[in-house]
């Protein structure tokens, strides 16, 4: 009886796992896809060096960890956030005025990252109250 407790336990376990690799893994896809959109149009438009050669880093850095990071949560929310930082650093130290979009958009951020630990800590077992 405690084994086919201790396994029906372990299913929303696992689905929330598989909810948190999702959610991060789509956004390392959004976050590849926007970093290749923007190199695209450095073909079009003079992009800055600096920022040409942290694009391409975090380009090659998103794309390898779909492979480095497939079964680490900690180093693929890593890579989203150095990926993230090389491509807003620069364009706020240039440009000032382009911080305050960035804090407004803080809040769905704030929301997205929360999410995101909420779903990490669904993994610790957690014993359901007697009787319910």
């Amino acid at each position: 009886m405690n084994a086919s407790m201790q396994g029906s336990q372990a299913q929303p376990q696992g689905r929330w796992s598989k909810v948190e690799k999702v959610t991060s893994i789509c956004l390392l896809v959004v976050l590849a896809s926007f970093i290749g959109t923007r190199l695209a149009f450095a073909t079009v438009w003079e992009l800055p060096t600096l920022d040409l050669i942290l694009s391409i880093a975090a380009l090659v850095l998103v794309l390898a960890s779909f492979w480095f990071a497939r079964h680490r949560r900690s180093w693929r929310l890593w890579v989203i956030a150095l990926a993230s930082a090389t491509q807003i650093v620069p364009m706020v130290c240039r440009e000032p005025v382009l911080l305050f979009p960035l804090l407004a958009a803080a809040i769905p951020i704030a929301i997205v990252v929360g999410c995101l630990i909420a779903l990490s800590k669904k993994d610790s077992p957690v014993r359901p109250a007697p009787g319910s």
